[in-house]
């Protein structure tokens, strides 16, 4: 199959969504974006002119790749505006009922050579693809956040994603200047199987009383080198992503290491998710952000 991909569908115009949206743009390729409400796409694209800008001020861009950008990048209003599309790229919310839902609809109003993706960081890639109408053709493409920044992409094959789909997939990677880890297809795959659980136990150093958020976010930036606490990063990452992927990986490998820790479920059952709601492991809602405990 030689096979190029012109044409993106992105459906989730979310934090990922967008992202991965503006890398194609600005790389040249065709995008339509989609949400479920003309509301949440239009948020989107309103985030990505953002950066766009942000990128004009720093001088990576100038003013007329910024609006080359844009004009690669058009609101779709249903799947049948996939029609065209060489590749289609699902970034809804980490849960598995929801991505089958998406899935199971877009087949009928793809053209039968184009590919399938999901940038699920932690579901199987093969259970997503079992409910399409083309296995061979669907592959995991996950993006690390923010898309813009972040240069890694994790390739993940399911059982029947055939060789020309993950050559079509690798250079598409490629000409968006981003460099390929492939990784099979076992629950996080490889970045989150080795981060969350990081993550999670830096909750329970929380939740036994080992360390304040402070402490615990100020050993490992110093202690470890690592550019942010892991409690700050998960406010970032969002606290029911990280709840979503440890679930995953307990329930796909059985393993009581993978125990989400009781402190990251009660926050997430408060609604206290991290940045994007203004309260996690700190308050947001002042000018600089407060540990919450």
């Amino acid at each position: 199959m030689s096979f190029e991909i012109h044409k993106v569908g992105v459906i989730g115009a979310g934090q990922m969504g967008n992202g991965i949206a503006q890398v194609c743009a600005q790389a040249g390729i065709d995008v339509l974006l989609f949400d479920i409400s003309a509301e949440r796409i239009q948020a989107g694209l309103a985030t990505i002119n953002g950066n766009l800008s942000r990128q004009v001020g720093r001088q990576a861009i100038n003013e007329a790749q910024r609006k080359s950008a844009l004009e690669h990048i058009v609101a779709a209003s249903d799947y049948a505006a996939f029609s065209d599309c060489d590749l289609v790229i699902e970034a809804a919310s980490e849960n598995e009922a929801v991505k089958k839902k998406i899935f199971n609809g877009l087949g009928a109003h793809l053209k039968p050579q184009a590919l399938m993706a999901s940038n699920t960081s932690s579901i199987s890639i093969t259970r997503l693809a079992s409910v399409t109408d083309r296995p061979e053709r669907f592959i995991g493409i996950h993006f690390m956040n923010p898309v813009p920044k972040m240069q890694l992409v994790e390739l993940i094959r399911g059982i029947a994603t055939d060789d020309a789909t993950f050559d079509v997939a690798k250079q598409f990677i490629g000409r968006l200047g981003k460099v390929v880890t492939m990784s099979e297809d076992f629950p996080a795959f490889i970045v989150n199987r080795i981060l969350l659980p990081m993550i999670n136990e830096a909750i329970y150093t929380l939740y036994e009383g080992v360390g304040s958020v402070d402490a615990i976010d100020t050993a490992m930036r110093l202690g470890a080198n690592h550019p942010m606490g892991p409690l700050q990063l998960a406010d970032f990452i969002g606290l029911d992503t990280c709840l979503s992927v440890m679930q995953v990986l307990h329930e796909g490998l059985a393993d009581s290491k993978y125990r989400p820790c009781p402190l990251l479920v009660k926050y997430v059952e408060a609604g206290w998710l991290g940045r994007k709601t203004q309260r996690g492991f700190y308050d947001y809602r002042g000018e600089t952000p407060v540990p919450t405990r």
